[in-house]
Parts: C-alpha cells; structure tokens; sequence
C-alpha cells in the first residue's frame, strides 16, 4: 500500500456551526511515516464534540470530529514499531512528543496542544479525508477523528490494549473518563480519608467520583440538578448527592464535612458553580478545573476567601495522564471489577448521531458510545 491509496469509509461530518451530524460516504488516505490506520469498533461521544459542533472554539469547518475511538490496527506507517496489524487500540490526545512538558512527560500540556488536537490538518497542514466531491474535510481532530469507519492516528497516541478487553467499550477512557479518574489519581492526588466534591455529575465527574473512591476518600459529594445522575453517583460510590438548584447546598456541604471538603473537581464549565465551590472548600482545599466553556468565560469568587484560607485552583488538561500507562491501569481495574465506568455508558448504533447527541445533551444519556458496525449494544 503507498500513500496514494485511498480507503472508502463513512463518517459523521460538522459542516456548520450548531448543524446535525451528517452520515455521508468519504475516502481515507493510507497511513505515512509514523501513522497507524485503525478500524473504529465504537466511539465516545465527548461534551468536546458537542462544543466545536457548536464552535466554542474555532476549529476549521467542515469537520470530522470524534476522539474517543477504539479500534483494531488495519495497516501501519514505514515509521511504526510498537504496534502491529491486528492491535486492538484505544485512541488519546494528540501531542507533538519533543516540546519541553512532552519531555517532562506532561504530555496534556505540550506547548503545541491546541494544533495537534483542534488545528483540523495532520502535522504538515494536510487533510487525510476527502468527500463524495472529492473536496478536504478538516480531519486530525485529537489527531484521529474517530467518528468514521476507519482512522489514522500516530503512534504514539494509539495506545495497545489487552484483546480479552470489551473494545467496544473502551473509548471513553481516550479521553472523558482519563480526565475525570486521573484528575482526582494524578492531578489532585485524592488521599485515603479525605472529603472529595464533583461538581457536576456528568460522564466526567462520575468518572472522579469512581476514582475516588478507589483512593479512599471517607465522603464523596455530588452536585447535580439531574436526578437520576445523583441517584447514580449514589449508587457507585458517593455518600452523598446534593441537587445544584438548591441555594443552600454550599452550607450543606460545610455541615456534612464539618467545615469544607479538601478536594473538588469541577465539570461543568460553569462559572457560578466553580465559585460555590472555592467557597465549599476547606483551609488548604484544592479545586480542579476541567469543565469546558466558551472562550472568554470568566470567573468571580472572593479572593480574600481564596488567601486567607489557603485554598487553591488550578487547570486540569486530560487528567495529567500519561496515556500509555495510565489508560491500560485502568483496562486492568474494569476487568477486576474495581472501576465500573460502564455504569455511566449506553450505546448507539453509528447511524443514531444526532439522537445521541441529543439525549447527551439533555442529560438523558450520561456518555454514548457508538457502535460503528451498527449494533446497539456490546457483542458477547
């Protein structure tokens, strides 16, 4: 196979802002230099897409987005030595590799980040998909854009996984469900009898809440105003849930801690939510930010609040995770039972886009996956 072959594929593509899905038929380029071409078995369907559907940020349209694709390897690049065809694959972040936080393994904060996840072309500027017309779509998107048949991504952000693992539901954890679960492991470093909050009760931060609950924390608080998402957190670990519309749940917090919570994790993008929050922490409380908003969005808390009592904010990117160790860390804690994220998911035939997107974004539906063969639930 050279580069000029081309593959026939279909794909979901964003033609314009806020516009449905549409299900349309293309053609792949065949994979160069470091690049692996992966057969998509499912895909997650992330808040992220939804945002650049709606262009919160200003990724180049037409597109084909999608960037929690699990696969198997179909064919790899002259540059690729540690995957091989046949690899079952979970796709992750795009990042450049040889920046400085790349080489300090912060790999979430590579100086080029936002070019090798939104920039909408490979590393040279090129598109890898063509439509019906034979016209470029923006692709590359999290360097796969994985709601297609088939995809390419680089070697080093296709991350092996066991064959004896449920591939079909193993995508989220590229992205969604890493960057809940690792800010609480990696970024916020929940302790075995602390008192954690998620704000917000989303794939996300039920994602935290699992976590930590696997580090040990003593009381784990939800803060939603679905009811069925707080029932849920109730159900996988949390002590308590706690309805956001109430305008007393910051006070209840304080009397359910006695005092404030040491960690929180905020999901929403909201920023009155992230300032109840600095309020619900206690002295030396430490609150992660993950919640995508549009850009602009600013924030108000009391900052004499913020200093005298210690407390800190900080950004959280993808979980401060290292993907190739800590995505099969948590392949290895499904299988053992200890990190049942498939509580959070349900599936959606390929077909089925823009009712997903829909049922995500009404709270019916709290991560979707789709199924690219068209079934709609796992295969045994």
């Amino acid at each position: 196979m050279n580069k000029y072959e081309f593959h026939d594929i279909r794909v979901a593509v964003t033609r314009g802002k806020g516009e449905p899905f549409q299900l349309e038929a293309a053609r792949l380029r065949a994979p160069q230099g470091d690049e692996v071409l992966v057969r998509i078995i499912a895909s997650g369907l992330c808040h992220t897409d939804l945002i650049i559907r709606d262009q919160y940020y200003p990724v180049p349209l037409p597109a084909v987005l999608g960037h929690e694709g699990a696969g198997v390897v179909e064919a790899i690049g002259p540059q690729v030595s540690s995957l091989a065809v046949g690899d079952h694959v979970v796709l992750t972040y795009g990042h450049c590799g040889h920046c400085l936080p790349c080489s300090a393994g912060r790999t979430s904060y590579c100086t080029d980040f936002y070019a090798h996840n939104f920039g909408g072309t490979d590393q040279h500027g090129n598109c890898a998909i063509v439509d019906a017309k034979g016209e470029f779509l923006h692709d590359h998107f999290f360097a796969q854009s994985s709601f297609a048949t088939l995809a390419l991504s680089r070697e080093r952000n296709a991350i092996k996984v066991p064959k004896t693992a449920p591939l079909e539901l193993l995508g989220p954890l590229g992205c969604g469900i890493q960057t809940g679960a690792g800010a609480v492991i990696n970024s916020l470093k929940v302790t075995p009898g602390s008192r954690f909050l998620a704000l917000g009760a989303g794939a996300v931060g039920l994602s935290a809440v699992l976590a930590a609950k696997l580090a040990g924390a003593a009381t784990i608080i939800a803060v939603d105003r679905v009811p069925s998402r707080l029932q849920l957190a109730l159900e996988i670990g949390a002590s308590h849930a706690l309805d956001s519309g109430d305008p007393e749940w910051v006070e209840t917090v304080r009397e359910v801690t006695g005092g404030g919570v040491d960690f929180a994790l905020e999901s929403t993008g909201r920023p009155a939510i992230l300032a109840q929050g600095v309020s619900a922490l206690a002295p030396l409380g430490v609150l992660g930010v993950v919640g995508a908003s549009p850009q602009g969005t600013q924030a108000r808390f009391d900052l004499n609040d913020l200093m005298i009592a210690g407390k800190s904010i900080r950004g959280i990117c993808e979980g401060d995770s290292v993907p190739r160790k800590f995505i099969p860390e948590l392949v290895e804690l499904h299988m053992q039972g200890r990190f049942p994220f498939d509580r959070l998911v349900k599936f959606y035939p390929f077909d089925a886009i823009n009712q997903a997107a829909a049922d995500s974004e009404a709270g019916v539906t709290l991560k979707p996956i789709l199924l690219m063969d068209g079934q709609t639930s796992i295969r045994t």
